[in-house]
C-alpha cells in the first residue's frame, strides 16, 4: 500500500498531493508534488490534477504532472468500521437554512431566477485525524463515486466522494451529465440491486433536473455538434438517489476546446441555478459563508491527452481537527423549506459515517 504510506509522509512533510479513485474502478491514482509551490491553471493547456473553486472568478489550482510523482495501484479494502456519528444540528442552523430557502422561493416567485442551489456548512469536532482511514472509508462507502483526498499546505485538506461528472474530453469528443434531484434510498425487500431501483419522483425533482438538462443543451448548442441526450435514469450513491441524463457530443473547434467547454458548463445549474449569473449573485450575497471548493470541480487535466473532471459534491474540508461538511440542494418554486432542510441532513449524515 505504497500510496497510503506516501499520503502519511507527504502530509507530515507538508507537501501537496492528491489520491483518487474514479467511479467503478479498482485502481487508486495519485500525484505527489515534490515541492510546495502553489501552481495555478492559466489556459487549461496544462497537465496535472486541477482543483477549482465554485466562484469561477477565482483561480484553479494545479498539482502539475511535471513536478509530481505519479503512483497507480490497487488498494485491498476490507469493510472498514464505519462510524454512526450523527451530530445534532442546532435549532439556529435549521432556522437559518429554512429562512434562506424561503428567501430563495420568494425571489423565484418574483421571477429573479427559476432555480437556485443554496447550501450550508456543518462543523464536526474530531477527537483525532486519521487521513488514510477516512480515505479508505470513503473508498468502501462510495464505489460508484469519484473519491478523493486532496492536500496543499497553503490551501488545506479536502475529502470528497462525488457522483457527478462535469466533463470527459478526448480530442474533440466530450461527455457530460445533468444531475439533480435527491431522495433517500429505500431498500427493496426483494432485491437490493441497482437494477431494482424504481423510485417515484415528484414534479419538483423532475422539473429541477430538466432545467439542468435544458441549460446544458443550450450552452453546448453553439460550440458543439452531434449532441446526443440520453434517456433520464435514476442512480444510487451510498444511501441517496439522484436523477441523471448523460449528454455527449463533439466540439466544433479543437482550438481552446477544453477552455470553451468548461466555461460553458461551470458552474452548472445543479450547483448554482438558472439563470446562472442571477443565481450565483444570490448565493454570494445570501449564503453568508464561503463555499471555497465545494461545488467547484476537480480531476485530471490533459493526462495522456484526456481530461476527466468531476463536480466537487459530497465533500468536506478538515482544519485543526474540525471537519467542515458542505451540503446543499436545488430550490424551485415548488420547494418545501422543511424538506429541503431534511435533505441537507441526509446528505451530511452520509459523510459523517466515514469520520
Amino acid at each position: 500500500m505504497r500510496i497510503l504510506k506516501k499520503i502519511k509522509t507527504s502530509f507530515k512533510q507538508k507537501l501537496p498531493f492528491v489520491a483518487y479513485r474514479k467511479p467503478n474502478s479498482e485502481n487508486v491514482l495519485s500525484f505527489f508534488q515534490n515541492e510546495d509551490s502553489l501552481c495555478y491553471v492559466d489556459d487549461f493547456t496544462e497537465s496535472g490534477f486541477i482543483f477549482t473553486p465554485f466562484d469561477d472568478n477565482e483561480k484553479s489550482i494545479l498539482i502539475p504532472s511535471s513536478k509530481s510523482e505519479f503512483i497507480k495501484e490497487k488498494i485491498e479494502l476490507s469493510e472498514e468500521i464505519l462510524s454512526t456519528l450523527k451530530s445534532e444540528n442546532s435549532s439556529v442552523e435549521k432556522e437559518n437554512h429554512i429562512r434562506l430557502v424561503k428567501k430563495a422561493i420568494l425571489e423565484i416567485n418574483k421571477s429573479r431566477f427559476k432555480k437556485v442551489v443554496v447550501s450550508r456548512k456543518e462543523k464536526i469536532e474530531l477527537s483525532s485525524l486519521e487521513i488514510t482511514q477516512i480515505f479508505k472509508n470513503l473508498l468502501v462507502k462510495y464505489p460508484t463515486a469519484m473519491v478523493s483526498v486532496w492536500y496543499h499546505p497553503k490551501v488545506g485538506l479536502w475529502f470528497g466522494a462525488t457522483p457527478e461528472t462535469l466533463l470527459k474530453s478526448e480530442n474533440n469528443k466530450f461527455e457530460t451529465m445533468s444531475l439533480a434531484g435527491t431522495q433517500v434510498f429505500q431498500k427493496d425487500t426483494e432485491s437490493s440491486s441497482a437494477q431494482s431501483i424504481n423510485p417515484v419522483w415528484k414534479s419538483k425533482e423532475l422539473e429541477e433536473q430538466q432545467l439542468v438538462t435544458d441549460f446544458i443543451k443550450t450552452q453546448l448548442n453553439g460550440i458543439s455538434s452531434s449532441l446526443k441526450i440520453e434517456k433520464r435514469e435514476t442512480i444510487k450513491t451510498a444511501n441517496l438517489l439522484h436523477l441523471r441524463t448523460r449528454i455527449s457530443g463533439e466540439i466544433l473547434s479543437e482550438k481552446e476546446s477544453l477552455k470553451l467547454l468548461i466555461k460553458a458548463l461551470h458552474p452548472t445549474p445543479a450547483v448554482c441555478g438558472l439563470p446562472r449569473e442571477a443565481a450565483k449573485q444570490f448565493i454570494l450575497n445570501n449564503e453568508n459563508y464561503n463555499r471555497k471548493f465545494y461545488t467547484g470541480f476537480l480531476g485530471e487535466l490533459n493526462i495522456d491527452e484526456k481530461s476527466e473532471l468531476f463536480v466537487n459534491l459530497r465533500c468536506m474540508e478538515i482544519s485543526n481537527k474540525t471537519a467542515n461538511i458542505y451540503v446543499g440542494g436545488g430550490i424551485t418554486k415548488d420547494s418545501n423549506p422543511e424538506k429541503e432542510w431534511s435533505e441537507t441532513v441526509a446528505k451530511s449524515n452520509t459523510m459523517k459515517q466515514v469520520l
